[in-house]
């Protein structure tokens, strides 16, 4: 494969995914991790992507530099959270995680809106402090300096005190037998203590992230109650999700 044709491969899997590992790109390309390594370093200096330990994160992904016209495929992402929205009424305790289809439905918010959030996620508690009739409560706990997110023993501290009525779950990888799955276990321990702190779990994702498995699993497909994507819910795509007894919306 010409450097070109990986260089492509990897900005794609970016824009999908948000985060790659180094070691995932190079079993997928059949080519040697130090290969890759470069091609991250010469991606990196271009301003195309962030490196970081073990892989690299799409530009969009820094909350610090988010710019609307760097979101991957934003539409398909606002078409998500307007559906999402809709299930968001007053006097509800929600659970959120990160991620841009989280801060596109953040923007969707009526502003006055009245209902407490727990986030592990900074940026998105910064969104939502903008709103005044909102309580946002930072689950607290280490920060990751690439998601950031917290995980950790004081995350799930709090959640262990918490049965929320809703839960807003971004997804990576979702496989219709192996279920939900990340490649961060830090990230996993956070999102298994997010389920178990919830009555209702949704996960948004593209459809681009629908059967795809990482190496560490999250909840089977039956933790989950609710599926959103930017596709129709009889899509076909959908089907064996919607055959599993998965509420699609």
């Amino acid at each position: 494969m010409l450097k070109e044709e990986r260089h492509q491969h990897i900005l794609s899997e970016l824009n999908i995914r948000n985060r790659i590992l180094l070691t995932d790109i190079a079993q997928k390309l059949q080519v040697s991790e130090d290969t890759i390594r470069r091609d991250l370093k010469e991606l990196h200096e271009e301003g195309k992507l962030k490196k970081v330990h073990g892989g690299a994160v799409a530009k969009s992904f820094n909350p610090f530099s988010f710019r609307e016209e760097e979101i991957y495929d934003r539409a398909n992402k606002l078409l998500i959270a307007e559906k999402a929205c809709t299930l968001i009424k007053d006097g509800q305790a929600i659970l959120i995680t990160g991620g841009t289809t989280n801060l596109e439905l953040i923007s969707l918010l009526p502003k006055n809106l009245r209902c407490t959030f727990f986030t592990p996620s900074l940026p998105v508690a910064m969104q939502l402090a903008q709103f005044p009739t909102i309580e946002t409560i930072l689950i607290g706990g280490k920060l990751s300096p690439d998601a950031m997110v917290t995980t950790g023993g004081e995350a799930f501290n709090l959640l262990n005190r918490l049965k929320v009525d809703l839960c807003f779950l971004g997804t990576g990888h979702l496989d219709v037998n192996f279920g939900l799955s990340e490649f961060d276990w830090e990230i996993v321990e956070l999102k298994q203590a997010l389920i178990r702190s919830s009555r209702k779990i949704i996960s948004f994702t593209l459809s681009a992230k629908i059967n795809s498995i990482q190496r560490y699993k999250v909840c089977d497909l039956s933790a989950i109650h609710m599926l959103i994507t930017e596709l129709d819910p009889f899509d076909e795509k959908l089907t064996p999700f919607r055959m599993s007894g998965l509420e699609i919306l």
